[in-house]
């Protein structure tokens, strides 16, 4: 480094620059390493998101890590589930379960039985309980008294061996053998015990891993490949996807915008099918998806009928949807399980179908209407034919059929039924006319005997077997649109059909409402709210769904408007059959050329019927007469104790008299002044008031024969 002298200029000396500025040491920055860094942090970021997006995603398609989570969700899940089990099992909390899905339901019926239960499982715990502890109270002493009667026994039986053998070494031979056969136990205990324990925990891990394997609890992404098949598991990313595709605004907004949907419930295996649910975004509802349903079912690589949007009835805005396996729903129904053999229970119900995840409906019977509606060739009498086969297999059924048209569904069954009207004339409105008015005044009748009965709300099976009178009874009114539309009947027709479907569930009398239109001409406004199960089969508008199912369904993804007659045949939505309103598919007991499932099952049922007495009418029923009844028991006794008159009373009659007491033979005989009174501080009924109470009421008898022939 060198430096310069300073030069003279004008007399001034010239400033002298350094030259160390331009030393090569420190030469000027390049431009590009001039430019600012902060900028270029949000680009780094982003390449970190995706490279550790890109990392997940790698991972979770490594064979190794999908099988390590696969079965370590099995094992978990296994584990979680086996452990609710035991919970159950050991507590009530599967009563308060049932208990609170009852009354989500508004069953309040289930309500109360499911409380009964659980009274009963808490009286039968407790007295376990004190059981086991007068058990471990008395333990000691009975272990200790056993412990010495054993000696005594194995002595005594040592003094007689040796009595017998003459060696007194004998006396104690029986305790010796006692004690080397627990030594031989001990010793084989020992070498079982230990490779026992070890297996002990295999043993638990390999039966917590086959529940979780069997209930599916791995994540979708993680099952094996040839079980996830592009867009056939309906996957959270499959469902996402399907749902970005439906031509939503709302919904493809959201989208864009970056929404991340809460599941409620991840998808889950759920019968023949997948199972889930998610919180939808703000401005859109299950209505415009439910809308969107075969679009919805495309996207899913399904068809219509196996994609069911709906909404839950405690969980707004979110969407509950459930994916059937391709094809499943398509297969044909299983054989009806009462093809061959069974019988069945009026007031337990008959199997009639299957619901979409595969499991076995129910049709109840007693306390029970039906209304059924779909265009023709929908299927309607296929799930009529089971319900009315199962009710057959009763034999304290009786069953009276009114069709407003010519068809043949119901011949087969003729041998059965009590009646069989069919036809679209005037004789055979008039004919369910009659029937209508008689219901009424049947369902009135009824009513009344059991307030007289008093200890009973509604028929039970115990009633019907002891008076013929009170025998269950279903009346099916198909076509009935031809009924309530008719210029003459139609307007009586729907206020006895709304009177008679109000008053006669707990009678015991079932009315089945069928119909293949759904307007407000064809129904009586309001029956659908008064049947307890409603069933659409392929209905053509979300107007007639509604008037079927209710006013709503449509809007909340309960619609059968998707459904196809005369190719989902035997599909129908329903409510009624579970605390949820659900697809079912109808069992399908086949009558037709070459083949006649339906003529077996009736003779079954006839067979049945026979040594049965057929049930009277009502005009014929016989009454109690209880002041003739009382005077038959007495005899000749001038007095008796009111509790021995009502011990009589029940072995003479026991259909009328077996449910009274004290109050009910007072309230009887009041009238006729012969009431118990106090004798001797105890109830007694005499003869004497009996009697005359007999001869006045005849006398007024003849008093009135006379003065009607004057």
């Amino acid at each position: 480094m060198t430096e310069t002298a300073p030069e003279k200029v004008n007399g001034h000396v010239k400033p002298q620059v350094s030259l160390l500025k331009f030393a090569p040491e420190q030469p000027p920055a390049p431009a590009a390493e001039q430019v600012v860094e902060k900028p270029a942090e949000k680009p780094r970021r982003r390449v970190r998101i995706d490279s550790l997006r890109r990392v997940v995603v790698e991972t979770r398609s490594n064979p190794g890590y999908r099988l390590a989570v696969r079965h370590g969700a099995y094992v978990w899940g296994g584990t979680r589930i086996l452990a609710r089990r035991a919970w159950d099992s050991r507590t009530a909390a599967r009563y308060q379960r049932m208990m609170r899905i009852a009354e989500a339901g508004g069953n309040e019926e289930l309500v109360r039985e499911w409380e009964q239960r659980l009274s009963s499982y808490r009286a039968a715990r407790q007295k376990r309980r004190m059981e086991m502890l007068q058990m471990a109270i008395n333990a000691p002493k009975a272990l200790l008294t056993g412990t010495a009667a054993g000696a005594g026994v194995l002595l005594l039986l040592g003094i007689l061996i040796a009595w017998n053998t003459h060696d007194v070494h004998d006396v104690l031979a029986p305790i010796e053998a006692v004690v080397d056969f627990v030594g031989l136990v001990a010793f084989v205990a020992g070498v079982v015990w230990n490779p026992l324990l070890c297996a002990l925990p295999w043993l638990a891990l390999a039966t917590v891993w086959a529940v979780g394997r069997h209930q599916q609890t791995a994540p979708v992404w993680a099952l094996p490949v040839d079980q996830v098949e592009q867009g056939v598991v309906p996957d959270e990313g499959a469902i996402l996807r399907a749902l970005g595709n439906l031509g939503i605004a709302p919904l493809n907004k959201a989208i864009k915008e970056g929404w991340q949907p809460r599941w409620v419930q991840p998808t889950t295996r759920s019968g023949n099918g997948w199972h889930t649910q998610l919180q939808l975004p703000m401005g859109v509802d299950v209505e415009m998806i439910a809308d969107k349903k075969r679009t919805l079912a495309h996207n899913l690589l399904r068809k219509p009928v196996e994609v069911w949007p709906t909404e839950p009835r405690d969980q707004a805005g979110v969407l509950d949807l459930w994916v059937a396996d391709p094809g499943v729903l398509t297969k044909p129904v299983p054989p009806w399980p009462l093809l061959t053999e069974g019988t069945t229970d009026f007031f337990k119900g008959v199997p009639v179908a299957l619901n979409a995840r595969g499991e076995q409906v129910i049709g109840r019977l007693m306390a029970s209407n039906y209304l059924m509606a779909g265009i023709m060739g929908s299927g309607k009498s296929s799930l009529v034919v089971a319900l009315l086969l199962g009710a057959m297999l009763d034999p304290l059924v009786e069953i009276d059929v009114h069709v407003l048209a010519y068809n043949i569904d119901y011949d087969p069954m003729r041998p059965r039924l009590r009646s069989l009207v069919k036809g679209d004339e005037e004789e055979h409105v008039v004919a369910a006319m009659d029937t209508l008015r008689a219901l009424a005044s049947e369902v009135s009748r009824r009513g009344q005997e059991l307030e007289r009965i008093g200890t009973e709300t509604k028929l039970t099976r115990e009633i019907a077997e002891r008076d013929p009178s009170m025998r269950p009874r279903i009346v099916v009114f198909d076509e009935v649109h031809e009924l309530f539309s008719h210029p003459e009947y139609g307007k009586e027709a729907k206020e006895l059909a709304l009177k008679v479907t109000k008053k006669a569930r707990k009678t015991g009398i079932v009315l089945l409402w069928i119909t293949p239109d759904a307007d407000a001409n064809s129904l009586p406004r309001g029956i659908s709210k008064t049947v307890s199960h409603r069933v659409a089969f392929a209905i053509n508008d979300h107007q007639g769904n509604d008037a079927i199912l209710g006013t709503g369904m449509h809007k909340n993804g309960y619609s059968a408007t998707t459904l196809v007659a005369g190719e989902d045949v035997g599909t129908a939505m329903a409510a009624g059959f579970g605390k949820t309103p659900g697809l079912i598919r109808a069992y399908y007991v086949r009558k037709e050329a070459g083949v006649d499932e339906v003529t077996p099952v009736v003779e079954r049922a006839v067979a049945l019927r026979e040594g049965v007495a057929p049930a009277d009418a009502p005009e014929r029923a016989e009454r109690p007469d209880p002041l003739a009844d009382v005077a038959a028991v007495l005899g000749d006794q001038p007095r008796m104790l009111t509790q021995e008159v009502l011990h009589r009373l029940a072995e003479r009659n026991p259909g009328a008299y077996r449910e009274w007491g004290p109050a009910d033979l007072k309230r009887a005989l009041e009238p006729y002044g012969a009431e118990p009174y106090k004798s001797g501080g105890k109830s007694t009924v005499a003869r004497d008031r009996v009697q005359d109470a007999i001869l006045e009421r005849l006398a007024e008898e003849s008093d009135e024969e006379g003065a009607d022939e004057i």
